[in-house]
């Protein structure tokens, strides 16, 4: 069995501030013990500076612990006249390691579709960025008994367009839109079944990605589910949005993330 290592990746969304940052580089510096598990942050793109300021201050305080970069969205497009967009080249000089592509707030809200995730993923790809995809059904799907279904449609574009070795490269965030900032969480149980259907699907094609490619689960993860979310053996940490605004609560998820 692959020895993946946990991930807790933090979607601020539209939300923080330098001085959350300020905050959680203050605690990680003391609460984060080793290197078990990535940490992931992923400010709006207005805070990338002071998150890798805080980053580069800090660097002899984290001992060795995985903190990384990334960004929420990006452009398909490298350069050109697009008013307000960010190419993958700007997310890699500013620092970023990660990007997440594809999350069901762009997918629902700004029209993405699928084969424009595609090109986002390959965008990601080219300039040397990792991109976390996120994949999910809606909750009428998942009435309905459509979760994989429409879990495979999002990938297979992905691998139509780029190959489905491209996920080497790759972690995929499963996402249940019924979950995402409702507070309502899917159960360990439903986590590990989705996470064990996408990697079933990988590894029909390539038995390697689908062991080692990491799957984070997101959707209202607190500290009090973590744990048993954490603990399914096809579930490699999580995709964390409201949480990741308090450092306190944030912190023990990582930590739970370290231990599991």
């Amino acid at each position: 069995m692959a020895l993946r290592r946990p991930m807790v990746a933090g979607n601020w969304k539209m939300n923080g501030s330098a001085q959350l940052a300020q905050e959680l580089f203050k605690k990680f510096a003391t609460k984060l013990q080793n290197d078990s598990a990535e940490v992931v942050l992923c400010p709006p793109s207005i805070y990338l500076e002071s998150v890798r300021q805080q980053l580069d201050a800090n660097k002899d305080a984290l001992n060795g612990c995985l903190v990384r970069m990334g960004a929420q969205n990006l452009s398909q497009h490298d350069f050109g006249a697009y008013t307000g967009e960010v190419s993958g080249q700007m997310l890699k000089d500013s620092g970023c390691r990660y990007v997440i592509i594809g999350h069901s707030e762009r997918r629902r809200m700004y029209g993405e579709t699928s084969d424009i995730v595609a090109e986002k993923f390959a965008a990601a790809q080219k300039h040397g960025l990792t991109p976390i995809l996120c994949v999910g059904e809606s909750g009428p799907a998942r009435e309905a008994r459509r979760t994989f279904e429409v879990i495979a449609e999002e990938l297979d574009v992905v691998i139509e367009k780029n190959g489905t070795m491209a996920f080497d490269n790759a972690i995929i965030a499963y996402e249940p839109l019924w979950a995402v900032g409702t507070g309502k969480s899917a159960t360990p149980e439903q986590a590990q079944e989705v996470h064990a259907f996408i990697r079933k699907r990988l590894s029909e094609v390539s038995p390697y990605i689908g062991e080692n490619i990491r799957i984070l689960y997101g959707g209202s993860v607190t500290p009090s589910n973590a744990a048993d979310l954490f603990a399914q053996p096809d579930v490699d940490g999580g995709l964390i949005g409201g949480v990741s605004l308090n450092s306190t609560e944030f912190l023990s998820l990582c930590s739970i993330a370290m231990s599991a």
